[in-house]
């Protein structure tokens, strides 16, 4: 059982009217701030709710609260439920879908297999309540009313919670393998692109050695030429 009351501002509000009790101990048996409570006792807040009897629904005893009233530091114990709840059996196979929300249930798969293709098939019949066959004729398009499928949301049309669906969408992105194969375009290092390969180096400077010698050679003819002209 939880360690605050059923209620705990109305149950505030009914030990402020008909006890004896301080501020603290208001405070510390319904886990509020005592602050809160003085607001309360003042009418600064709360206003408009009506008082809750601890003591009628078996959550304080009279005498527990006389043992306040006449020590200040004494400190209010919740008493245990006499209600046992038997423990809830774990449900087995596929989820259970409404009669009236059945006929919905191919447009809720159609929009899964859309939206996120990482779900494996057990995780979609765990969300909808489907069987692996009508999961297969969504996909197929096979489905006997596959031409009038609409996609929608199985959270708003009521067939899971926003939480299971975030969960298994959780847990299959977490099996899916990371794909190694592609880590995305990536710039070459300036050592790659500005380094010359051998055999062009070697094209270039030999380009550069044949223009040299066929600069000289054409100064050379042109100055004999020169000479025979002024002889």
């Amino acid at each position: 059982m939880s360690n605050a009351p059923l209620m705990p501002k109305a149950t505030a509000v009914w030990l402020l009217d008909n006890t004896a009790l301080t501020f603290d101990q208001v405070a510390d048996f319904t886990k509020m701030h005592p602050l809160e409570v003085r607001a309360i006792a003042d009418g600064d807040a709360a206003q408009g709710i009506k008082g809750m009897d601890p003591i009628s629904n078996g959550q304080l005893t009279r005498e527990e609260i006389e043992k306040g009233e006449r020590d200040p530091n004494y400190r209010l114990k919740l008493q245990e439920s006499k209600v046992v709840l038997p423990p809830q059996a774990k449900r087995k196979g596929p989820r259970y879908t409404p009669v009236s929300r059945r006929h919905e249930r191919p447009s809720a798969i159609l929009w899964l297999v859309r939206n996120h293709p990482e779900l494996k098939d057990a995780q979609i019949m765990r969300l909808v309540g489907t069987t692996k066959s009508t999961i297969q004729s969504v996909r197929d398009r096979t489905h006997w009313n596959a031409s009038t499928l609409t996609p929608m949301d199985p959270v708003t049309l009521g067939l899971c919670s926003q939480l299971e669906l975030d969960f298994e969408v959780q847990r299959a992105a977490k099996e899916k393998p990371a794909d190694a194969a592609y880590a995305g375009a990536t710039l070459l290092p300036a050592s790659e692109t500005t380094r010359k390969e051998p055999e062009f180096e070697g094209a270039e400077k030999k380009s550069d050695d044949l223009n040299v010698d066929a600069v000289f050679a054409k100064l050379k003819t042109l100055g004999g030429k020169k000479q025979d002209e002024e002889e």
